[in-house]
């Protein structure tokens, strides 16, 4: 075998084991959202970060076939993944407050805010790593102008405020270190 056959057999094996190394972090993104055990959180969450820094590595772009499955795999990261970690981090910052049966908070008229948090940042996260795996930044405004107004009346005390900023933040992080990974890939 020459030397540019040895290249692309490296290549494309680097390919593969990096394709490996999503689809483990699309599983664990996956189990984690549906079965909410911190460790198979933690898991997913270095297994992406791994994946991240493995995208960084190659100096020549992913084939086709790979560069598809690898933004399959990115974008089941970002919108799966992005629930546990993100509730995970929300448990660290809250103090306390009450959940309702919906996944709001509960003021003290006995109000839930916040309800369908979890669908709405399912959806919101998918937005956000497809407007930048498609390369679109712009949408970006587009999600957060929608989400803010949808949300605006319900932004009356601190903690709901708090809950809603970290909750986006963490969000739209997760989301995005995600479309990095097939970003890299390119």
């Amino acid at each position: 075998m020459n030397a540019a056959g040895s290249l692309l057999l490296l290549e494309t094996v680097g390919w593969g084991l990096l394709t490996l190394l999503v689809a483990a972090a699309a599983t664990a993104a996956v189990l984690a959202h549906r079965l909410r055990r911190p460790p198979i959180t933690a898991t997913t969450i270095g297994l992406t970060i791994a994946a991240l820094v493995a995208a960084a590595l190659p100096p020549a772009p992913a084939p086709a076939p790979f560069a598809a499955v690898l933004t399959v795999g990115c974008l089941v990261i970002a919108v799966a993944g992005g629930s546990p970690v993100t509730r995970t981090l929300l448990d660290r910052v809250t103090f306390g407050e009450a959940e309702g049966a919906h996944g709001g908070l509960l003021v003290a008229d006995g109000r839930e805010l916040l309800r369908g948090g979890e669908v709405i940042g399912l959806l919101e996260r998918l937005a956000v790593a497809g407007a930048i795996v498609a390369g679109y930044p712009d949408a970006l405004a587009v999600i957060i102008a929608i989400k803010g107004v949808g949300r605006f009346t319900e932004l009356e005390t601190g903690a709901v405020r708090e809950r809603f900023i970290v909750g986006t933040l963490a969000s739209w992080t997760w989301a995005a270190a995600a479309a990095g990974i097939a970003l890299l890939a390119r």
